[in-house]
């Protein structure tokens, strides 16, 4: 029988997620990512994001992504938000049925990935999507333009008009976009949360909600003392925590994503996976230097996050 879902809080640090490997194999690690959904709940997070583009979902079947989450929404203690992307209409819809049987407590979804569409197409699609998924648990749209087509401004408008999403993720990396969506929030009420880490402090200094971060997979402890230091109106503390954040996220812009992300949760004791694709040397060399950087660096960063 499907958990009943919890209140879904749309504020505050949700974690997107990896997706641990078998050791030599493509098949995902059930029991690795249900101790990394215990370490980031430990470590402070509000929520949960599995199958966001951290968690790489476009690699793993139907099946697997069933079998991932029913075991993850069993096991996590905070809220899970799952991810119901795919290149098609018909495989986003099966997901999200599938998240909502098992007990999701949010949806976030994108626009069908590789593909680039009209707008017209992309609006069709959310629309159907929302009907389809119905009203059990909550809808994010997410603005993810590295992997698909970029939502205009006026077409997230005329979805959370609709009533029937209950918020925006946005990843853009676009400023000037998340200013227009924050001057928007202040005639609409939604849920807006920032999906670029090294964005973070600004747009939660702004207005923003909260954030789906990959770092706070590998770093809760970081990315909530974040959050709740500028919630808090504690800036010394909140400007320091966030040079750290940006550290990180300076060095995990030099790898393709989530490379970083993912090596620094194999640091912090987590089962993980290796790249999608072999790295060259010269990035394999950086990837040793970010090893050591990230070892040297997380004890520092642990007693600040620590503090307050």
């Amino acid at each position: 029988m499907a958990r009943a879902a919890r209140e879904l809080a749309l504020s505050g640090v949700y974690a997107s997620a990896i997706t641990p490997r078998r050791a030599q194999s493509q098949d995902p690690d059930f029991s690795g990512l249900l101790d990394l959904i215990d370490f980031v709940s430990e470590g402070g997070a509000t929520g949960l994001c599995i199958f966001d583009a951290a968690g790489e979902f476009f690699d793993y079947s139907f099946a697997e992504r069933q079998r991932l989450l029913y075991l993850g929404a069993k096991r996590s203690r905070i809220p899970m938000l799952v991810g119901a992307s795919h290149s098609t209409f018909g495989g986003a819809a099966q997901v999200a049925d599938e998240a909502i049987s098992s007990g999701a407590d949010g949806l976030l979804v994108m626009a069908p990935y590789f593909f680039r569409y009209a707008p017209r197409e992309i609006e069709q699609f959310f629309m159907d999507f929302a009907r389809e998924a119905g009203d059990a648990v909550p809808i994010l749209i997410h603005n993810y333009p590295e992997g698909t087509t970029t939502l205009e401004i006026d077409l997230m408008r005329r979805l959370i008009d609709s009533g029937r999403f209950a918020g925006i993720n946005d990843a853009s990396g676009d400023p000037a976009a998340f200013q227009q969506l924050l001057e928007f929030k202040a005639t609409r009420p939604f849920a807006l949360f920032i999906g670029q880490d090294k964005l973070a402090a600004a747009a939660l200094r702004a207005g923003a909600d909260g954030l789906i971060s990959p770092a706070a997979c590998a770093v809760p402890e970081l990315v909530s003392g974040l959050y709740r230091a500028i919630k808090t109106r504690d800036s010394a503390r909140a400007e320091a925590l966030d040079a750290r954040l940006c550290e990180f996220s300076g060095w995990a812009g030099k790898f393709p994503f989530p490379v970083a992300v993912k090596r620094a949760v194999e640091l912090r004791g987590q089962k993980s996976s290796p790249p999608l694709m072999s790295l060259a040397p010269e990035t394999e060399q950086a990837l040793q230097d970010f090893s050591i950087w990230f070892k040297g660096w997380l004890p520092e960063t642990k007693k600040a996050a620590a503090h307050g």
